[in-house]
């Protein structure tokens, strides 16, 4: 059997407040919790990376990133994105909570958005992992 390799650390944030980061290198998960553990509303963004909200503070709680060294790989092209296919399924005053959050701190420290016009009408949103110097 595996020997079960996890690391803890705390990590300062831009905004002077801190994370706790998780990272289990034998599952290749990252786990970074903002502000204490609290109930909140899992949203998978991607099969491989869910955000934990606080709907009543609208603020993110946590964020997971499954095979995080794979999804934090680049390529001769740049970082490798993700569509955030998920959102669709999600009521609209919910989908805007999100994407405001992904695009703010802290959660923009981590997860960088884009998005791709496929038509006039129709906007395909997308997201990279950034690495960050202690993750």
């Amino acid at each position: 059997m595996n020997e079960l390799k996890i690391s803890k650390s705390e990590l300062k944030l831009d905004s002077g407040e801190i994370a706790n980061i998780s990272y289990n290198e034998t599952d290749d998960i990252l786990e970074i919790v903002f502000n204490g553990n609290k109930p909140a509303t899992g949203i998978e963004l991607t099969d491989n990376i869910l955000l934990r909200v606080d709907r009543k503070t609208g603020q993110a709680a946590s964020l997971t990133i499954l095979h995080f060294s794979i999804l934090t790989e680049r390529t001769e092209f740049g970082p490798r994105s993700y569509a955030l296919d998920n959102l669709d399924e999600l009521p609209e005053d919910l989908r805007e909570l999100v994407l405001r959050i992904i695009s703010t701190p802290p959660v923009n420290q981590f997860l960088k958005l884009s998005h791709f016009q496929e038509s006039p009408t129709k906007r395909v949103s997308f997201t990279y992992v950034e690495t960050y110097p202690s993750c």
